[in-house]
């Protein structure tokens, strides 16, 4: 009896995990898993600043330094750009096809597997040096963060609908304010036209996703400026126990 009320907290967390990524899904089960990964998004990205200089989930940014840097015939930062635009995209065709093949093999834990695979490139990042060396060094990090920003960008976006992405700020913040319009707007005659209404359940979601992406940005900041690198080691260890519960799902079947 003192064995199972032990194992009780162990299940209970398990079972959460299981919800997060399971094939199932709940909107309350996307709105966590979308605010986890924010937060990771947020981390990752400050750390990615302090790094290389650059922020690694920025593709607007990205695309304009690149078109500038063309513009100007700076090739080498050109080439380091269109290494990370090209990186970001390989990393959401890579969770794309993962997923699909999952799906398509009967595998229920294709959410999970891309997870994974981003705790791994977590990791390098976390056991490699602060990019301060040659230029070479600084652009194979880049390429592995906007890689890393890329998958996971696209995990949520496939895990959600389309509803939820992590990296895309400035689409959050977008469509924060145009909800907040229709919040305040005033609808003084409904017989003519039917009334402008706020989805506050999305209000609700997008503001819960900006707060992550925040605090992570601040927390990355800080832990990256005090331990470096290595602060992505508990960033690849929370993102291994979103994709942990995908190896008992695997056992039982296996049992089954």
């Amino acid at each position: 009896m003192r064995s199972a009320s032990r194992n009780a907290p162990l299940a209970a967390g398990l079972r959460w995990l299981n919800a997060l990524t399971g094939e199932t899904r709940s909107d309350r089960a996307d709105m966590q898993l979308g605010c986890v990964l924010a937060f990771v998004a947020g981390a990752v990205n400050a750390g990615g600043l302090l790094a290389v200089g650059h922020y690694t989930s920025h593709m607007t940014g990205l695309v304009s330094a690149l078109a500038q840097d063309v513009a100007f015939g700076v090739v080498s930062a050109a080439l380091i750009g269109l290494t990370a635009l090209a990186s970001f995209v390989i990393g959401a065709a890579t969770c794309a096809f993962i997923v699909n093949w999952g799906r398509r093999a009967g595998i229920r834990t294709y959410y999970a597997l891309p997870l994974l695979i981003e705790a791994a490139l977590l990791l390098v990042f976390a056991l490699s040096s602060r990019g301060s060396g040659p230029e070479g060094g600084i652009a194979s990090t880049i390429a592995l963060l906007c890689l890393l920003m890329g998958l996971q960008n696209a995990i949520i976006t496939k895990i959600s609908g389309a509803r939820i992405r992590t990296t895309h700020v400035t689409g959050i913040v977008t469509d924060i304010g145009i909800e907040l319009g229709k919040l305040l707007y005033w609808n003084r005659d409904t017989a003519v036209s039917p009334p402008v209404i706020a989805n506050r359940a999305k209000l609700r979601l997008l503001s819960l996703l900006f707060l992550a992406f925040f605090c992570g940005a601040t927390a990355g900041a800080i832990g990256f400026h005090t331990f470096g690198n290595q602060a992505a080691l508990p960033l690849a260890l929370l993102v291994f126990l979103l994709g942990l519960p995908a190896c008992f799902r695997r056992q039982a079947a296996a049992r089954n």
